[in-house]
């Protein structure tokens, strides 16, 4: 049975990890039969968004591990724990959602000037050294190029944007993909699918993209 950690950033697409994307990562890993934990920063978020109006809401913070834990049913454990037992597992898989960009990295503000977690960053560069798989989803792959910042990886966000110039920026080669898709970096065993980067994709085209993506950490 594989184990696999999924790297959360909250709850709720616009301030944390994208509820949908998340979901969908943990029943892909449920159809494959993989052990699953779930991780994120015991830390504060950036901002917090009221996701029906967009606008940031003054005054109010909230911890990532603590509303990771609503997705995670209360099965949420700090990223510095991961930090240092990632060995233990076979894989990681970065669900997306602002939160990716703005709590794990400072993409989402300085594009490929950006920097990452120091635990994300470690957990990463671990998995990557010791030739594990990783998944990133939605925005995370921009995440992922900068952690590996120069080496070329093959990445996708969907069509051509902004975040995917930001991306080649870094080093990379960015790949065209559909949403009920996922592109594998078999070179460095990174496999990416864009989910709501597609933003008009139907929920079963993004779910469909998130599986195979699944279905590659996993092999």
């Amino acid at each position: 049975m594989k184990r696999i950690a999924v790297l959360l950033s909250g709850s709720g697409y616009l301030d944390g990890s994208e509820i949908r994307e998340s979901v969908a990562v943990l029943w892909a890993l449920s159809r494959a039969g993989a052990k699953v934990q779930c991780y994120a920063p015991d830390a504060a978020q950036l901002d917090v968004v009221n996701s029906m109006t967009g606008n940031c809401v003054s005054g109010e913070s909230r911890n990532m591990l603590v509303e990771s834990a609503r997705i995670a049913r209360g099965q949420a454990l700090p990223l510095s724990s991961l930090a240092v037992n990632s060995s233990d597992f076979d894989g990681v898989i970065i669900p997306g959602g602002y939160g990716v960009a703005k709590n794990l990295c400072s993409f989402a503000s300085l594009g490929a000037a950006g920097t990452v977690h120091a635990d994300i960053e470690k957990v990463l560069l671990a998995m990557h050294r010791e030739r594990k798989r990783i998944g990133a989803v939605c925005i995370a792959p921009a995440l992922v190029a900068l952690v590996f910042r120069g080496q070329g990886l093959e990445l996708t966000v969907g069509e051509k944007s902004e975040a995917s110039v930001e991306i080649e920026k870094l080093g990379h080669r960015h790949v065209v993909c559909a949403a009920d898709s996922c592109h594998f970096d078999e070179q460095n065993q990174i496999a990416s699918t864009p989910a709501y980067m597609c933003e008009q994709a139907p929920l079963h085209h993004i779910f469909e993209g998130i599986r195979k993506l699944v279905d590659r950490v996993v092999q």
